[in-house]
Protein backbone atom coordinates (compact mmCIF):
# COMPACT_ATOMS: atom_id res chain seq x y z
CA UNK A 1 0.00 0.00 0.00
CA UNK A 2 1.44 3.35 -1.09
CA UNK A 3 1.42 6.13 1.50
CA UNK A 4 0.96 9.62 0.05
CA UNK A 5 1.39 12.95 1.84
CA UNK A 6 -0.33 15.96 0.22
CA UNK A 7 0.88 19.48 1.00
CA UNK A 8 -2.39 21.28 1.71
CA UNK A 9 -5.57 19.96 3.28
CA UNK A 10 -8.30 21.45 1.10
CA UNK A 11 -10.81 19.97 -1.32
CA UNK A 12 -8.20 18.76 -3.82
CA UNK A 13 -6.46 16.68 -1.16
CA UNK A 14 -9.87 15.42 -0.10
CA UNK A 15 -10.68 14.27 -3.65
CA UNK A 16 -7.26 12.64 -3.99
CA UNK A 17 -8.00 10.71 -0.80
CA UNK A 18 -11.36 9.54 -2.16
CA UNK A 19 -9.76 8.51 -5.47
CA UNK A 20 -6.89 6.71 -3.75
CA UNK A 21 -9.00 4.59 -1.41
CA UNK A 22 -10.10 2.03 -4.07
CA UNK A 23 -6.44 1.68 -5.07
CA UNK A 24 -5.50 0.81 -1.51
CA UNK A 25 -3.56 4.04 -1.06
CA UNK A 26 -3.19 5.76 2.30
CA UNK A 27 -3.52 9.50 1.64
CA UNK A 28 -2.85 12.06 4.36
CA UNK A 29 -2.49 15.84 4.15
CA UNK A 30 -0.21 18.42 5.72
CA UNK A 31 -2.39 21.33 6.85
CA UNK A 32 -0.21 24.41 6.27
CA UNK A 33 -2.40 26.48 8.62
CA UNK A 34 -1.96 24.25 11.68
CA UNK A 35 1.29 22.46 10.72
CA UNK A 36 -0.41 19.13 11.45
CA UNK A 37 -0.70 16.01 9.31
CA UNK A 38 -4.40 15.11 9.06
CA UNK A 39 -6.88 12.93 7.21
CA UNK A 40 -8.14 15.00 4.25
CA UNK A 41 -11.74 13.81 4.71
CA UNK A 42 -11.62 14.14 8.50
CA UNK A 43 -9.06 16.80 9.52
CA UNK A 44 -9.90 16.43 13.23
CA UNK A 45 -7.67 13.35 13.25
CA UNK A 46 -4.03 14.44 13.69
CA UNK A 47 -1.01 12.30 12.77
CA UNK A 48 1.93 14.40 13.91
CA UNK A 49 3.90 17.19 12.26
CA UNK A 50 5.54 17.59 8.85
CA UNK A 51 8.70 15.69 9.76
CA UNK A 52 6.68 12.74 11.00
CA UNK A 53 4.50 12.85 7.89
CA UNK A 54 7.56 12.83 5.63
CA UNK A 55 9.12 9.93 7.51
CA UNK A 56 6.00 7.78 7.26
CA UNK A 57 5.05 8.38 3.59
CA UNK A 58 6.35 6.96 0.32
CA UNK A 59 5.72 10.04 -1.81
CA UNK A 60 4.88 13.73 -1.26
CA UNK A 61 2.82 15.91 -3.58
CA UNK A 62 0.96 19.25 -3.41
CA UNK A 63 -2.62 20.40 -3.91
CA UNK A 64 -1.66 24.07 -4.36
CA UNK A 65 1.37 25.99 -5.56
CA UNK A 66 1.69 28.64 -2.85
CA UNK A 67 3.62 26.39 -0.47
CA UNK A 68 6.23 28.04 1.75
CA UNK A 69 9.67 27.59 0.22
CA UNK A 70 11.18 26.22 3.46
CA UNK A 71 8.48 23.54 3.48
CA UNK A 72 9.26 22.65 -0.13
CA UNK A 73 12.98 22.50 0.66
CA UNK A 74 12.38 20.09 3.55
CA UNK A 75 10.22 17.88 1.34
CA UNK A 76 12.67 18.02 -1.58
CA UNK A 77 15.51 16.94 0.70
CA UNK A 78 13.62 13.74 1.48
CA UNK A 79 13.76 12.68 -2.18
CA UNK A 80 10.02 11.98 -2.10
CA UNK A 81 8.52 15.19 -3.58
CA UNK A 82 6.66 14.91 -6.91
CA UNK A 83 6.40 17.09 -8.89
CA UNK A 84 9.65 18.89 -8.01
CA UNK A 85 9.85 22.01 -5.88
CA UNK A 86 10.98 23.87 -9.02
CA UNK A 87 7.72 23.02 -10.82
CA UNK A 88 5.62 23.96 -7.79
CA UNK A 89 7.44 27.29 -7.38
CA UNK A 90 6.95 28.12 -11.08
CA UNK A 91 3.21 27.58 -10.69
CA UNK A 92 3.19 30.01 -7.76
CA UNK A 93 5.20 32.85 -9.33
CA UNK A 94 4.07 34.42 -12.62
CA UNK A 95 7.60 35.75 -13.24
CA UNK A 96 9.05 32.24 -13.21
CA UNK A 97 6.08 31.03 -15.25
CA UNK A 98 6.67 33.60 -17.98
CA UNK A 99 10.39 32.82 -18.05
CA UNK A 100 9.62 29.10 -18.50
CA UNK A 101 7.19 29.79 -21.35
CA UNK A 102 9.74 31.99 -23.10
CA UNK A 103 12.49 29.39 -22.67
CA UNK A 104 10.25 26.81 -24.36
CA UNK A 105 9.19 29.27 -27.09
CA UNK A 106 5.54 28.85 -26.11
CA UNK A 107 3.08 31.54 -27.19
CA UNK A 108 1.61 33.72 -24.43
CA UNK A 109 0.41 37.29 -23.99
CA UNK A 110 2.95 40.11 -24.40
CA UNK A 111 4.07 41.21 -20.93
CA UNK A 112 6.32 43.40 -18.76
CA UNK A 113 7.59 42.55 -15.26
CA UNK A 114 6.95 45.37 -12.78
CA UNK A 115 8.91 45.96 -9.56
CA UNK A 116 8.72 49.77 -9.34
CA UNK A 117 7.14 52.92 -10.80
CA UNK A 118 9.63 53.10 -13.68
CA UNK A 119 8.63 49.57 -14.73
CA UNK A 120 4.96 50.54 -14.47
CA UNK A 121 5.46 53.57 -16.72
CA UNK A 122 7.44 51.43 -19.17
CA UNK A 123 4.62 48.87 -19.32
CA UNK A 124 2.08 51.54 -20.23
CA UNK A 125 4.39 52.79 -22.99
CA UNK A 126 5.32 49.41 -24.46
CA UNK A 127 1.92 47.68 -24.18
CA UNK A 128 -1.32 48.78 -25.76
CA UNK A 129 -4.39 49.50 -23.66
CA UNK A 130 -6.24 47.72 -22.23
CA UNK A 131 -3.65 46.16 -19.89
CA UNK A 132 -4.23 43.67 -17.11
CA UNK A 133 -1.89 43.69 -14.10
CA UNK A 134 -1.51 40.45 -12.15
CA UNK A 135 0.33 39.88 -8.88
CA UNK A 136 3.35 37.64 -9.35
CA UNK A 137 2.60 35.80 -6.10
CA UNK A 138 -0.54 34.73 -4.26
CA UNK A 139 -2.95 35.54 -7.08
CA UNK A 140 -5.90 33.21 -7.66
CA UNK A 141 -9.63 33.37 -8.47
CA UNK A 142 -9.28 36.91 -9.80
CA UNK A 143 -7.52 38.24 -6.68
CA UNK A 144 -4.52 40.55 -7.02
CA UNK A 145 -5.54 41.89 -10.44
CA UNK A 146 -6.11 45.35 -11.88
CA UNK A 147 -7.35 46.42 -15.32
CA UNK A 148 -6.19 49.62 -17.01
CA UNK A 149 -8.53 50.72 -19.79
CA UNK A 150 -7.84 54.46 -19.76
CA UNK A 151 -4.49 56.15 -19.07
CA UNK A 152 -6.29 58.50 -16.65
CA UNK A 153 -6.69 55.50 -14.31
CA UNK A 154 -2.92 54.92 -14.19
CA UNK A 155 -2.05 56.92 -11.05
CA UNK A 156 -4.88 55.39 -9.03
CA UNK A 157 -3.98 51.85 -10.09
CA UNK A 158 -0.28 52.40 -9.37
CA UNK A 159 -1.08 53.65 -5.86
CA UNK A 160 -3.13 50.51 -5.19
CA UNK A 161 -0.45 48.22 -6.61
CA UNK A 162 2.32 50.01 -4.70
CA UNK A 163 0.51 49.42 -1.40
CA UNK A 164 -0.12 45.80 -2.41
CA UNK A 165 3.58 45.22 -3.19
CA UNK A 166 4.80 46.92 0.00
CA UNK A 167 2.35 45.02 2.21
CA UNK A 168 3.15 41.61 0.77
CA UNK A 169 3.45 38.87 3.40
CA UNK A 170 5.45 36.46 1.26
CA UNK A 171 9.03 35.53 2.12
CA UNK A 172 10.21 36.54 -1.36
CA UNK A 173 9.61 39.97 -2.98
CA UNK A 174 6.19 40.52 -4.52
CA UNK A 175 5.93 41.86 -8.05
CA UNK A 176 3.44 42.50 -10.84
CA UNK A 177 3.11 41.14 -14.35
CA UNK A 178 1.60 43.60 -16.85
CA UNK A 179 -0.04 41.75 -19.74
CA UNK A 180 -1.51 42.89 -22.99
CA UNK A 181 -5.19 41.97 -22.69
CA UNK A 182 -6.01 39.32 -25.26
CA UNK A 183 -9.26 39.59 -27.29
CA UNK A 184 -9.86 35.85 -27.02
CA UNK A 185 -12.72 33.78 -28.42
CA UNK A 186 -12.91 31.53 -25.38
CA UNK A 187 -10.89 30.16 -22.47
CA UNK A 188 -9.87 26.51 -22.52
CA UNK A 189 -7.61 24.24 -20.51
CA UNK A 190 -5.83 20.93 -20.86
CA UNK A 191 -5.27 18.55 -17.98
CA UNK A 192 -2.39 16.17 -18.64
CA UNK A 193 -0.46 13.59 -16.66
CA UNK A 194 3.12 12.32 -16.89
CA UNK A 195 4.41 9.48 -14.76
CA UNK A 196 7.93 8.73 -13.54
CA UNK A 197 8.59 6.59 -16.64
CA UNK A 198 7.89 9.56 -18.92
CA UNK A 199 4.55 8.21 -20.16
CA UNK A 200 2.05 10.99 -20.91
CA UNK A 201 -1.70 11.26 -21.41
CA UNK A 202 -4.08 14.21 -21.62
CA UNK A 203 -7.80 14.77 -21.25
CA UNK A 204 -9.78 16.58 -23.99
CA UNK A 205 -9.62 20.37 -24.07
CA UNK A 206 -12.11 21.84 -21.64
CA UNK A 207 -14.04 25.07 -22.29
CA UNK A 208 -14.13 27.28 -19.19
CA UNK A 209 -16.42 30.14 -18.21
CA UNK A 210 -15.55 32.55 -15.39
CA UNK A 211 -17.83 34.74 -13.30
CA UNK A 212 -16.26 37.62 -11.35
CA UNK A 213 -12.83 36.09 -11.91
CA UNK A 214 -13.79 32.67 -10.55
CA UNK A 215 -14.30 29.55 -12.66
CA UNK A 216 -18.04 28.87 -12.72
CA UNK A 217 -18.60 26.29 -15.50
CA UNK A 218 -16.41 23.82 -17.40
CA UNK A 219 -17.74 21.85 -20.37
CA UNK A 220 -16.30 19.07 -22.52
CA UNK A 221 -18.31 17.92 -25.52
CA UNK A 222 -16.48 17.24 -28.77
CA UNK A 223 -12.76 17.18 -29.50
CA UNK A 224 -11.18 19.55 -32.03
CA UNK A 225 -8.22 17.40 -33.11
CA UNK A 226 -6.03 20.30 -34.30
CA UNK A 227 -6.54 22.34 -31.12
CA UNK A 228 -6.10 19.22 -28.99
CA UNK A 229 -2.79 18.47 -30.69
CA UNK A 230 -1.63 22.07 -30.26
CA UNK A 231 -2.46 21.98 -26.55
CA UNK A 232 -0.84 18.59 -26.07
CA UNK A 233 2.37 19.82 -27.71
CA UNK A 234 2.52 22.65 -25.17
CA UNK A 235 1.87 20.19 -22.34
CA UNK A 236 4.59 17.86 -23.65
CA UNK A 237 7.16 20.67 -23.94
CA UNK A 238 6.55 21.87 -20.40
CA UNK A 239 6.36 18.39 -18.87
CA UNK A 240 9.63 17.34 -20.52
CA UNK A 241 11.39 20.62 -19.65
CA UNK A 242 10.46 20.20 -15.98
CA UNK A 243 10.93 16.41 -15.94
CA UNK A 244 7.44 16.58 -14.50
CA UNK A 245 5.67 13.82 -12.58
CA UNK A 246 1.96 14.15 -11.82
CA UNK A 247 -1.00 16.04 -13.24
CA UNK A 248 -0.27 19.41 -14.86
CA UNK A 249 -3.01 21.87 -15.88
CA UNK A 250 -2.51 24.56 -18.53
CA UNK A 251 -5.03 27.35 -19.14
CA UNK A 252 -5.21 28.94 -22.59
CA UNK A 253 -6.81 31.83 -24.41
CA UNK A 254 -8.09 30.66 -27.77
CA UNK A 255 -7.66 33.33 -30.45
CA UNK A 256 -8.92 31.96 -33.74
CA UNK A 257 -6.95 28.77 -34.28
CA UNK A 258 -4.12 29.74 -31.93
CA UNK A 259 -3.78 28.91 -28.24
CA UNK A 260 -1.95 31.38 -25.95
CA UNK A 261 -0.96 30.11 -22.51
CA UNK A 262 -2.58 32.07 -19.70
CA UNK A 263 -1.53 30.13 -16.59
CA UNK A 264 0.11 26.89 -15.48
CA UNK A 265 -1.01 24.89 -12.44
CA UNK A 266 1.33 22.10 -11.26
CA UNK A 267 -1.47 20.05 -9.69
CA UNK A 268 -4.96 18.69 -10.16
CA UNK A 269 -7.21 21.54 -11.24
CA UNK A 270 -10.75 22.86 -10.86
CA UNK A 271 -11.35 22.66 -14.62
CA UNK A 272 -10.63 18.94 -14.46
CA UNK A 273 -13.32 18.04 -11.92
CA UNK A 274 -15.59 16.90 -14.77
CA UNK A 275 -13.31 13.86 -15.18
CA UNK A 276 -14.92 12.29 -12.11
CA UNK A 277 -18.02 11.48 -14.19
CA UNK A 278 -16.81 12.09 -17.76
CA UNK A 279 -13.78 9.79 -17.96
CA UNK A 280 -12.93 6.24 -16.92
CA UNK A 281 -10.02 7.53 -14.82
CA UNK A 282 -10.43 10.90 -13.09
CA UNK A 283 -7.62 13.45 -12.76
CA UNK A 284 -7.21 12.66 -9.05
CA UNK A 285 -6.59 8.97 -9.66
CA UNK A 286 -4.25 9.70 -12.55
CA UNK A 287 -2.23 12.09 -10.39
CA UNK A 288 -1.84 9.36 -7.76
CA UNK A 289 -0.99 6.79 -10.44
CA UNK A 290 1.66 9.13 -11.89
CA UNK A 291 3.43 9.97 -8.63
CA UNK A 292 3.28 6.34 -7.43
CA UNK A 293 4.84 4.95 -10.62
CA UNK A 294 1.73 3.21 -11.92
CA UNK A 295 0.55 3.12 -15.55
CA UNK A 296 -1.75 6.03 -16.41
CA UNK A 297 -5.48 5.40 -16.79
CA UNK A 298 -7.62 6.30 -19.79
CA UNK A 299 -8.15 10.03 -20.37
CA UNK A 300 -10.73 9.64 -23.14
CA UNK A 301 -14.07 11.45 -22.88
CA UNK A 302 -16.76 8.80 -22.41
CA UNK A 303 -19.73 11.20 -22.66
CA UNK A 304 -20.33 14.97 -22.90
CA UNK A 305 -19.88 16.39 -19.39
CA UNK A 306 -20.17 19.70 -17.55
CA UNK A 307 -19.01 20.89 -14.14
CA UNK A 308 -20.75 23.71 -12.26
CA UNK A 309 -18.97 25.29 -9.30
CA UNK A 310 -21.06 25.96 -6.20
CA UNK A 311 -19.75 29.29 -4.92
CA UNK A 312 -20.77 30.80 -1.58
CA UNK A 313 -23.70 28.42 -1.06
CA UNK A 314 -24.01 25.44 1.30
CA UNK A 315 -27.37 24.18 0.08
CA UNK A 316 -29.04 23.51 -3.26
CA UNK A 317 -32.58 22.39 -4.16
CA UNK A 318 -33.14 18.65 -3.79
CA UNK A 319 -35.02 18.73 -7.09
CA UNK A 320 -31.72 18.75 -8.99
CA UNK A 321 -31.39 15.06 -8.05
CA UNK A 322 -34.31 14.32 -10.36
CA UNK A 323 -32.07 15.22 -13.30
CA UNK A 324 -30.32 12.11 -14.68
CA UNK A 325 -26.53 11.82 -14.17
CA UNK A 326 -26.32 14.64 -11.60
CA UNK A 327 -23.39 14.04 -9.22
CA UNK A 328 -22.91 16.37 -6.27
CA UNK A 329 -19.52 16.89 -4.60
CA UNK A 330 -19.48 18.92 -1.37
CA UNK A 331 -16.17 20.05 0.18
CA UNK A 332 -17.35 20.21 3.82
CA UNK A 333 -16.43 23.89 4.17
CA UNK A 334 -17.89 26.68 6.25
CA UNK A 335 -20.06 28.96 4.12
CA UNK A 336 -18.39 32.17 2.96
CA UNK A 337 -19.09 34.62 0.13
CA UNK A 338 -17.01 33.82 -2.95
CA UNK A 339 -15.80 30.50 -1.54
CA UNK A 340 -15.86 27.29 -3.57
CA UNK A 341 -18.15 25.08 -1.51
CA UNK A 342 -18.58 22.17 -3.92
CA UNK A 343 -19.39 21.32 -7.50
CA UNK A 344 -22.03 19.58 -9.60
CA UNK A 345 -21.11 17.24 -12.43
CA UNK A 346 -23.64 16.57 -15.16
CA UNK A 347 -23.52 14.37 -18.26
CA UNK A 348 -25.48 13.57 -21.41
CA UNK A 349 -25.26 10.98 -24.14
CA UNK A 350 -25.13 13.83 -26.65
CA UNK A 351 -24.15 17.50 -26.52
CA UNK A 352 -27.83 18.40 -26.95
CA UNK A 353 -28.91 16.24 -24.01
CA UNK A 354 -26.18 17.71 -21.82
CA UNK A 355 -27.21 21.26 -22.77
CA UNK A 356 -30.87 20.53 -22.02
CA UNK A 357 -29.97 19.18 -18.60
CA UNK A 358 -27.73 22.16 -17.87
CA UNK A 359 -30.60 24.50 -18.75
CA UNK A 360 -32.80 22.52 -16.34
CA UNK A 361 -30.24 22.82 -13.53
CA UNK A 362 -29.84 26.56 -14.15
CA UNK A 363 -33.60 27.02 -13.73
CA UNK A 364 -33.48 25.40 -10.29
CA UNK A 365 -30.44 27.11 -8.78
CA UNK A 366 -30.38 30.49 -7.02
CA UNK A 367 -29.92 33.17 -9.69
CA UNK A 368 -27.93 35.42 -7.32
CA UNK A 369 -25.38 32.69 -6.60
CA UNK A 370 -25.27 31.45 -10.22
CA UNK A 371 -25.79 34.79 -12.04
CA UNK A 372 -24.87 33.83 -15.61
CA UNK A 373 -25.29 30.05 -15.59
CA UNK A 374 -28.66 30.32 -17.35
CA UNK A 375 -27.20 32.44 -20.17
CA UNK A 376 -24.26 30.04 -20.58
CA UNK A 377 -26.59 27.03 -20.64
CA UNK A 378 -28.91 28.62 -23.19
CA UNK A 379 -25.96 29.47 -25.45
CA UNK A 380 -24.74 25.88 -25.19
CA UNK A 381 -28.24 24.66 -26.07
CA UNK A 382 -28.42 26.97 -29.09
CA UNK A 383 -25.08 25.71 -30.33
CA UNK A 384 -26.02 22.06 -29.79
CA UNK A 385 -29.34 22.55 -31.59
CA UNK A 386 -27.74 23.78 -34.81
Amino acid sequence: MKKVLVLGAGQLARMMDLAGAPLGMDVKAFDVRTNNVVLPIDPEHIYGDLNQGIAECDVITAEFEHVAHNTLATCEASGKLLPSSEAIKIGGDRRLEKSLLDSCNIANAKYVVIQNKADFDSAITSLQLPIIFKSALEGYDGKGQWRLKDVEQADTIWQEMSVFINNASSSIPQGIIAEQMVPFDREVSIIGARNSKGEMAAYPLTENHHTNGILSVSVVTSVDKKLQQQAFEVFSKLAEKLNYTGVLAIEFFQVGEQLLVNEIAPRVHNSGHWTQQGADTCQFENHLRAICGLPLGSTQLIRPTAMVNIIGEDDIPEEIFTIPTVALHWYDKEKRTGRKMGHINLCGQTELELAERLVRISSLLNKESFPDLSEFAENLLAKASQ
